[in-house]
Formats: C-alpha cells, sequence, structure tokens
C-alpha cells in the first residue's frame, strides 16, 4: 500500500489538526493542576505521556476516519472529491480498510487508556459517535451537523482529561469542549456550502435547510454571533486575562463578518473566504489561550 493511499484513508489533515487540538488540551490540563500532574511542564514523564497522546489520538482518529470510508465507500465513488481514495478508487479492499480501522482504533484506545480510564473511555466513545452515527445521518438529516460536532469537539474534551493522572472533567474542559462545540456549526456549514453540488451526489444534507439560501446563510450567521461570548469564556471565568479575549474578540468578529458576507452575497466564493476563516479561527483562539494560561 502506498503511503499517499494510506494519508487518504486516515484523512491525514485532519487527524492532524485534531491531534494538534488536543495537544493544547493537554498542557493547560497540565498547568492547571498546578503544573506539577506529571513534575512539570518540563518533566520527561509529562512529555512521555504527551507522545501517548499523540500517538493514542492519532491512531484513534484514523481509525474512524478508516470506519467512515468503509462505510461510505460506495458513496465516495459518486463524489469528485472522494473518488480518488483507495477504497472507492480500488486500490484497496473494504476488508483491508476494515482491519486497518479496528488495528489503529483497538491500539489507539489502549495506549489511550494508559494514561487514565476515562481518556480510553471518551475515545471509544468518539469512534462509536462519528463512525455510526454521524456517518449514516449524513444522508438523512441535517441534524447530524449537531450529531457530529460532539466527536469533532472531543479532541479538546480527550487531551485535557488525558492531562491529569486520574481524569477528570472540570470548568476549564467543559470551555474547551464548547469552544470548539459550537466553532464546527460554522465551520462545517462553510465547507458544507462550497460542496453542495458535490455532497448531493451522494444525498448528503448537510446544510441546515438542505439548500444554499437564505435560512441556511442565517443560521450560520446566528451560530456565528453565539461563538462571539463564547470565544470569551476563558476570560469571562478567569481562567485567561485581556490577551486571550482581545484576540479571540478580533478573530470572532472577523468571522462574524465573513458569516454576514455569506448571508448578504449567498456565493460560494465568500463561503470560501468563510471557511479558510474557520482553519485560522480555531488555532489561533486555542493557541492564545494556551500562551496567555501558561504565562499567568
Amino acid at each position: 500500500m502506498k503511503y499517499s493511499d494510506f494519508s487518504k484513508l486516515i484523512k491525514f489533515r485532519l487527524t492532524f489538526l485534531v491531534v494538534f487540538s488536543a495537544s493544547i488540551s493537554f498542557i493547560i490540563a497540565v498547568k492547571a493542576n498546578g503544573g506539577n500532574t506529571w513534575g512539570s511542564l518540563y518533566s520527561s514523564t509529562m512529555w512521555l505521556n504527551w507522545v501517548k497522546l499523540v500517538v493514542g489520538g492519532f491512531l484513534v482518529t484514523a481509525a474512524a476516519n478508516s470506519f467512515n470510508e468503509v462505510i461510505e465507500v460506495d458513496l465516495d465513488k459518486l463524489m469528485k472529491r472522494t473518488k480518488d481514495r483507495p477504497m472507492p478508487a480500488g486500490r484497496m479492499t473494504t476488508g483491508q480498510g476494515l482491519v486497518l480501522g479496528l488495528g489503529m482504533g483497538m491500539a489507539g484506545t489502549y495506549i489511550l487508556g494508559t494514561l487514565n480510564i476515562l481518556t480510553g473511555l471518551l475515545s471509544v466513545l468518539s469512534i462509536l459517535l462519528y463512525a455510526f452515527a454521524y456517518t449514516p445521518l449524513k444522508r438523512k438529516s441535517p441534524i447530524s451537523v449537531f450529531v457530529g460536532a460532539f466527536p469533532g469537539a472531543f479532541p479538546a474534551l480527550i487531551g485535557y482529561v488525558a492531562g491529569q493522572p486520574h481524569g477528570r472533567i472540570d470548568e476549564i474542559a467543559l470551555v474547551l469542549f464548547s469552544i470548539q462545540f459550537v466553532w464546527q456549526f460554522v465551520h462545517f456549514w462553510a465547507i458544507a456550502w462550497v460542496l453542495d453540488d458535490d455532497y448531493k451526489l451522494a444525498g448528503f444534507r448537510l446544510l441546515p435547510t438542505g439548500n444554499r439560501d437564505a435560512g441556511s446563510a442565517i443560521i450560520t450567521v446566528i451560530f456565528a454571533v453565539i461563538l462571539v461570548p463564547v470565544s470569551l469564556l476563558p476570560t469571562i471565568l478567569g481562567y485567561g486575562g485581556y490577551y486571550v479575549g482581545g484576540v479571540s474578540l478580533i478573530c470572532s468578529l472577523i468571522f462574524l463578518y465573513q458569516a454576514i458576507m455569506l448571508l448578504r452575497t449567498r456565493q460560494i466564493p465568500e463561503a470560501r473566504k468563510l471557511m479558510f476563516g474557520s482553519f485560522f479561527w480555531l488555532p489561533v483562539v486555542q493557541l492564545m489561550f494556551l500562551f496567555d494560561f501558561i504565562g499567568k
């Protein structure tokens, strides 16, 4: 099997972003526990556990993506952006994809479970929700985006829980989860707007109303508005200072402006700008929270 085929199977770029998000939450968790969960932010034990999170998180995410492609192999053949994936293109069988997915899923869950039980359980739940709830719902109802937002936001939660030896979900964990959860709606609807023609070839119903219309654009703007105060939660609750608050506010207002422009024009170029804006929004806000939190 070629590396390029494996990369497409596991959706490498998406998997990398998931691990990146979890890593930020992990370091925040270590700092939140006095910076000495495993000694300190500079201890070898802490970084060994970070490596476990990265490897385990990568494998679990790759497994979920593999299961997704096994389930949707016949649908992927219908869409331009997916027909060259290894299974629909005939370079890999669904049996091979399933075996790879099972192997990576079990290995990743085991590695994450060595950090603490809750981290392992959340990783299993993430796979189940993504592959066996969100995936089949995509052809049935736009509610699939709501369902998919949970496993999509789990990396922030899993990373934080993994950053503690006994694993617990506290207020900071919920803040990290909430930010990524709400962001996903705007992010995914922007993608769905750009790719709606392709998605409809497979029968996917992902835009809020099912179409590129004013209703879908209005709902996208509403969630962009909700994201403004949610992005400020670290500052409002006292976990971050004015730096993270200021950067988050600026990023969120720019993001909201892009969503409003989509509503005004309802054209694909504006949706594409919103989509690329979402790619920058999350890592910038998360990194600012991390740097501000560590500096306190």
